[in-house]
């Protein structure tokens, strides 16, 4: 048998980078952010460079036609004082200046030394410029292009006139005189132009690359943080809410986004935590009714002798309406997170509801009501929601009461405010503000037998503030807790309320 041959390691294949990654690493803010920099800087580098050179080109054009004119005053001059017209008419550079003199009939009379046997250079009246081309060959050997300008002139009387006629009839026409013609040229012009040009079209991409450069920078520096905020938030997970993203020390808007981002990671954290404490209490709650149905039945069904059907159903239908409570006051808080409560607003007078609370309280308990302080109030709200605000707050008060309970309703300023007072032992200042937290008993207040679930004066504050109004928790004259309730008063004023409710006792 053949030996095998040893097989070589797999070649690890490095992972392609598709169209849309590569245009989502394209379209990020640095590349966008440079991009954008990059072409505002272009064009307007592109646009100043060309009105540099346009401009650059006219002002070395008037300047040209400026030598050129005053030259041509400065040969109109000597010609006045010299009809010879020696040394005006001397040009020290033959390729830099043309100088002519024509008389009326468009004939060339005087001519500098280059331009001897050439035609008119243009048709120019006196005070006119044009631009002309010069053809290589003859007195100017290279030619080119010139700027020619004409000034009045007065030939001598008698002198004899030489060259050709100009093409097309008579220029340069003058009272009495010629015209003298200066012809510069523009050479200068266009190399400086071109020179100008040049260093633009070569310093122009250098600058674009400097701009592209320090966009890049600037702009990766700058989101650095973000980009470390980003990781750190695809970090976090559901059981990892403690962690934080990190807070550049600088207050900008990457500063500020950092801080908020840690704000809402700290809501989710306290959400969290409220969450797992209301699932445990809820569980602990619903523990104590079923375990107390189980007993019973296990009791009933080991030794039926003991208990009877009607015992039996007893316990069974108080726990279960301790159940129904508890699945309602659940469903309650948590359409009010949900801001879904569906409260229907109708003028509902304050007072009645606390005149049938009184009642029920008397009917319910040994306490002494006292109703003594309730005068009418009216609030535009919900007539359930309000009726599950006053049980709760006279439950509550009775439950710690030694033997009083008092109502009190008054409007004032616009807002109607109820309170509810009992002569037990009182809220320690500072679980005044816990209390209102789902599930919280005081240690005085832990034995379901006598407290409730813990959830009474969370639906207060949650229906109170669906309402648009405010609760706190106080001292009672009496020495024990007070419960206050503000509520916006309704528009419509109320019936006179009926002095029957007394002090109840």
């Amino acid at each position: 048998m053949a030996a095998e041959r040893p097989r070589s390691p797999p070649t690890r294949r490095q992972p392609r980078v598709g169209p849309g990654r590569l245009r989502g690493r394209l379209g990020t803010v640095r590349v966008r952010t440079t991009v954008a920099a990059v072409v505002v800087a272009g064009l307007a580098m592109t646009v100043g460079a060309l009105v540099l050179v346009a401009v650059l080109r006219d002002t070395l054009t008037r300047e040209v036609a400026t030598a050129a004119r005053v030259r041509a005053e400065d040969v109109a001059s000597l010609l006045a004082t010299d009809p010879s017209g020696r040394g005006s008419l001397a040009v020290d550079d033959p390729e830099e200046w043309i100088i002519q003199v024509v008389d009326q009939g468009g004939r060339v009379v005087r001519a500098s030394a280059n331009a001897e046997g050439l035609g008119p250079l243009a048709r120019l009246r006196p005070g006119e410029s044009a631009e002309i081309e010069v053809k290589p060959g003859g007195p100017v050997e290279e030619g080119g292009q010139y700027l020619a300008v004409a000034t009045p002139a007065d030939p001598p009387p008698g002198s004899r006139t030489t060259g050709t006629p100009a093409v097309g009839g008579a220029v340069g026409v003058s009272v009495g005189g010629g015209t003298v013609l200066v012809a510069r040229s523009t050479e200068i012009v266009t190399e400086a132009a071109g020179a100008v040009g040049g260093l633009l079209a070569i310093g122009v991409p250098l600058l674009l690359v400097v701009v592209a450069g320090t966009t890049w920078f600037v702009v990766g520096r700058a989101l650095a943080p973000v980009e470390a905020i980003r990781a750190e938030v695809d970090a976090i997970s559901a059981t990892a809410l403690h962690r934080r993203v990190p807070d550049p020390p600088a207050d900008d808007e990457i500063g500020r986004l950092a801080r908020t981002m840690n704000r809402m990671l700290e809501r989710l954290e306290r959400a969290q935590a409220r969450q797992r404490r209301l699932v445990s209490d809820a569980s602990h709650e619903l523990r104590s009714p079923v375990a107390a149905i189980r007993q019973h039945a296990e009791v009933a069904l080991a030794h039926p002798g003991r208990t009877s059907a009607a015992e039996l159903a007893e316990t069974v239908l108080a726990e279960d309406l301790r159940l129904q409570r508890l699945a309602e006051d659940l469903l309650l808080l948590t359409r009010a997170d949900e801001h879904t409560l569906a409260l229907r607003r109708r003028p509902v007078d304050l007072d009645d509801l606390v005149f049938d609370e009184a009642r029920r309280l008397r009917a319910v308990s040994g306490l002494r009501v006292d109703t003594s302080l309730v005068s009418a109030g009216r609030v535009d709200g919900d007539a359930a929601g309000l009726r599950r605000v006053l049980r709760n707050l006279g439950d509550n008060a009775a439950r710690h009461a030694e033997g009083r309970v008092a109502f009190s309703v008054a409007e004032r300023d616009g807002v109607v405010l109820l309170e509810v007072d009992d002569d037990g032992p009182g809220v320690p200042e500072a679980d005044r503000e816990r209390v209102f937290e789902r599930f919280v008993r005081l240690d005085d207040a832990r034995a379901r037998d006598g407290g409730g679930s813990g959830l009474g004066l969370a639906i207060v504050a949650e229906l109170v503030a669906a309402h648009g109004g405010t609760v706190a928790i106080g001292t009672s004259p009496a020495g024990g807790t007070r419960v206050g309730v503000s509520l916006p008063a309704s528009p419509t004023r109320p019936a006179e309320a009926p002095s029957s409710g007394g002090a109840g006792g």
